[in-house]
C-alpha cells in the first residue's frame, strides 16, 4: 500500500517535501500581493471586478502558450481533462474571487476572509469523507493553532454586524478556496501543472468576463495613476504585477506545490498568504499590523507546521510495507 488518493504525501519525503514547501511559499506570497496592489488601482477609481478581470485574463496570456507548449501534442490530456479544467476555472479561478467580491459588498473585509479562510478545514473533511483519508491528531491541532492565529491576524476579535447575505457569498469563496487546493493536488487527469493553470485561467477570464457583459460584475477602469504609500505610478504597472505574479506565478506555483505536498499540507501552507497580504499592505499602503495580528501571524505559522509534521506521521503509515504472511 504506497499511495493516497487524490491527496498525496505518497512518498513526499526529503527534498521533494522541502522544495514543495518553497513552491507552496512562492505562491502564496504571489497571492498575497494582489490585495495591497489592488488596492492602489481600486483607489484610483478601477471597479473590483476589471481588475480581477485584467489580472486573470493577463496571467491566462502569459501561461497558455507555455501551457499548450507543455502538452507536447497530448491533446487526448486535455480532451480528458476537460471537465476538471472547467471546474478548476469556474470554481477555484472566478467562483473564489467573484464570490469573496460580491461578500465585501454587504460584510467587511475581514469577517470575509476569515469565512473564506476556513476553506483548508473543507479539504481535510473534503478527503476525510470522499476518500476516507482520517488526519492525525497533530493535523487536526495545527488546524486549531492556525484558525486561532487567523482570527487575530484579521482582526475579528473585537466583534461586527454580520450580513447573511454576505455570509453566503463569503461560503461560496470558500468552496471555490477548496476546490481549488482539491483539484490543484489531484494526480488523475495527468495534466502538467502549467497546461492546468492555463486552462483554469482561460476559463476563469472567459466566465468573468461574461459575467461583467450581462451586468453581474461591475466592470470600470481609469488611467489615473495608482498611490501607494504615498508615490505615484502609471496605471498599467499594477496591473502587469497583478497579471504576471498574483495570477500567472500564483497558479502555476500553486498547482505545482499542491502536487508535491497533497492538498491538505498545501492549503494549510497557503494560509501564510494572510501573513503576506498583511506584509504587502504595510510595504506599499504603510498600514501597519497591531501587537495580536503579529502574534496571529506566529500562530499562523505554527499551525503550518504542526500541519506539516501530522502530514509526515500519515504518509509514514501509507508507506509502511504491509506485513508478508508467513
Amino acid at each position: 500500500m504506497t499511495t493516497m488518493t487524490h491527496d498525496a504525501p505518497q512518498g513526499v519525503h526529503g527534498s521533494r517535501m522541502s522544495g514543495g514547501l518553497v513552491i507552496a511559499l512562492v505562491s502564496a506570497l504571489s497571492f498575497g500581493l494582489s490585495g495591497a496592489v489592488g488596492r492602489g488601482l481600486l483607489d484610483a477609481g478601477w471597479s473590483s471586478g476589471a481588475v480581477t478581470l485584467v489580472r486573470v485574463g493577463l496571467g491566462a496570456a502569459i501561461v497558455l502558450p507555455i501551457g499548450v507548449r507543455a502538452l507536447h501534442g497530448r491533446w487526448h490530456l486535455l480532451r480528458r481533462s476537460a471537465g476538471t479544467v472547467v471546474a478548476y476555472g469556474v470554481l477555484g479561478v472566478a467562483g473564489a474571487q467573484f464570490c469573496y467580491f460580491s461578500a465585501i459588498q454587504y460584510m467587511q473585509v475581514g469577517p470575509a476572509l476569515m469565512i473564506e479562510y476556513t476553506g483548508p478545514a473543507a479539504v481535510v473533511v473534503w478527503m476525510w469523507l470522499r476518500h476516507g483519508q482520517r488526519p492525525s491528531r497533530l493535523t487536526f491541532a495545527g488546524a486549531a493553532v492556525a484558525g486561532v492565529g487567523l482570527v487575530l491576524v484579521l482582526d475579528v476579535v473585537s466583534g461586527t454586524d454580520v450580513s447573511l447575505v454576505g455570509v453566503l457569498w463569503a461560503l461560496g469563496a470558500m468552496v471555490g478556496l477548496a476546490a481549488y487546493f482539491v483539484i490543484s493536488g489531484s494526480h488523475d487527469n495527468g495534466l502538467p501543472p502549467m497546461s492546468l493553470a492555463a486552462g483554469g485561467l482561460v476559463v476563469g477570464g472567459v466566465l468573468l468576463g461574461v459575467l461583467g457583459l450581462v451586468g453581474l460584475l461591475p466592470m470600470t477602469g481609469t488611467t489615473a495613476d495608482a498611490v501607494y504609500d504615498g508615490r505615484a505610478v502609471d496605471w498599467w504597472v499594477p496591473l502587469v504585477v497583478l497579471g504576471v505574479f498574483s495570477a500567472a506565478v500564483a497558479y502555476v506555483t500553486g498547482i505545482e506545490a499542491s502536487r508535491r505536498l497533497g492538498s491538505r499540507l498545501a492549503s494549510f501552507v497557503g494560509l501564510t498568504e494572510v501573513l503576506a497580504a498583511v506584509a504587502f499592505a504595510w510595504l506599499l499602503l504603510d498600514e501597519l499590523p497591531g501587537p495580536l495580528q503579529l502574534a496571529g501571524g506566529v500562530l499562523v505559522l505554527a499551525g503550518v507546521v504542526v500541519v506539516k509534521l501530522g502530514e509526515q506521521d500519515v504518509a509514514a503509515v501509507v508507506d509502511r510495507p504491509e506485513p508478508t504472511p508467513a
